[in-house]
């Protein structure tokens, strides 16, 4: 019996729509994830090169490397073509959360092809922990790098094939498909996963262009602001540890008059400021540290007194303890002894402490040698 004649229209407009579909796909991938996944590749082959002929007599690494690539990548190809199907049907049965990630689906693979080529050495023996099947593997790696066994962009060719098969979600490819390939070369401009190379001066960096913010924000060569804030036009991301530690005029460091008592640190830059605005502090610090046995309020009272003679200005000048207690000292012999009251006072009451006098001696000493 014939079909209807609609049902007939349907199946012929079915057919037209499976013949119309886009034949030009982006095919864009994240060159990272396919360079990473490359790299995995030539160790994993190294691996199941050592594990295939660990004692073996007439078998060698070198030897079995050519047959071991082909079956590898025929082994891997095939799994990434059916881990589709293979994930929905093991999808209930998967106690654990398992990665979606290309890498470590493909990663999986590989160490699946090792475990089955591991000959009977190496599955009863306890080879896989012996730190000599780890240098030995490097080892290959090494030798075949460098007799250029399996290239580079051979590998990120099957390793973009692998990562398309899958990444499920399109989330390290373009899934894009065009009808025409003037509409895929109008996208492959704007494309997400279109490679491109850093812009900062020095960085030779390649990345697809969605990754642009997220490398900009940790290139070493990226010129930023100083994290101390100080006036320089930009520091190099690399050099910034180095700049605040050293020549950054905001970098804050100890008062000169930390050893005699201020517990200050201020940026390297306004250090002048700092020992000018609290002179009345440094002051007491440095006659406190030399007169131990006078009374806080004596001693306040002497400091007003040098502060407002006319010698102040020696004062003033001095930036570490041992130039204001040399300071001190100046002013107090060129003073009247009327004029200084306070400080004779002070001299009697340390004549008749003479333990106090022999320790104020000593800390000046001691505070003279931290000062140097």
């Amino acid at each position: 019996m014939d079909a209807p004649a609609a049902d007939m229209e349907h199946e012929h407009n079915k057919i037209e729509s499976e013949e119309k579909a886009p034949a030009h796909p982006c095919g864009l991938c994240d060159t990272e994830v396919v360079h990473k996944i490359a790299q995995m590749l030539l160790e994993g082959l190294a691996a199941a090169c050592v594990d295939s002929t660990t004692g073996a007599i007439f078998r060698t690494r070198a030897s079995v490397a050519a047959d071991m690539r082909k079956e590898m990548i025929e082994y891997v190809t095939q799994r990434s073509e059916t881990f589709v199907a293979d994930t929905l049907i093991l999808e209930d049965r998967m106690e654990e959360e398992v990665s979606d990630h290309p890498y470590d689906i493909t990663s999986d693979f590989v160490e699946d092809f090792i475990a089955l080529k591991r000959n009977l050495w190496g599955r009863v023996s306890g080879w896989l922990l012996n730190e000599r099947r780890e240098d030995w593997v490097d080892d290959m790696v090494q030798d075949m790098e460098l007799s250029k066994f399996w290239l580079i962009n051979q590998r990120e060719s099957l390793a973009q094939t692998l990562l398309k098969n899958v990444d499920l979600n399109n989330a390290f490819h373009c899934g894009m498909k065009f009808d025409v390939a003037e509409e895929l070369e109008n996208h492959v401009p704007q494309c997400k996963f279109r490679s491109v190379i850093c812009n900062n001066e020095g960085c030779n960096a390649r990345f697809i262009a969605d990754h642009t913010e997220k490398h900009d924000m940790a290139c070493p060569f990226k010129i930023i602001p100083c994290e101390q804030k100080c006036s320089s036009d930009g520091i190099m991301r690399r050099e910034m540890d180095r700049h605040c530690l050293t020549v950054c005029p905001m970098k804050l460091v100890n008062c000169p008059f930390y050893p005699v008592g201020c517990q200050s640190s201020v940026p390297k830059c306004t250090m002048d400021q700092h020992i000018s605005e609290n002179l009345h502090d440094h002051l007491l610090h440095i006659l406190r540290s030399t007169r131990r046995a006078v009374s806080s309020d004596k001693l306040e009272g002497l400091a007003k007194q040098l502060e407002k003679s006319p010698f102040s200005s020696q004062l003033a000048a001095a930036c570490d303890p041992r130039s204001l207690i040399s300071a001190v000292k100046g002013i107090e012999a060129k003073l009247e002894p009327l004029q200084m009251e306070v400080v004779n006072v002070s001299k009697e009451e340390e004549a008749h402490s003479p333990s106090a006098s022999s320790a104020s001696a000593e800390e000046l000493h001691n505070h003279n040698g931290d000062a140097k």
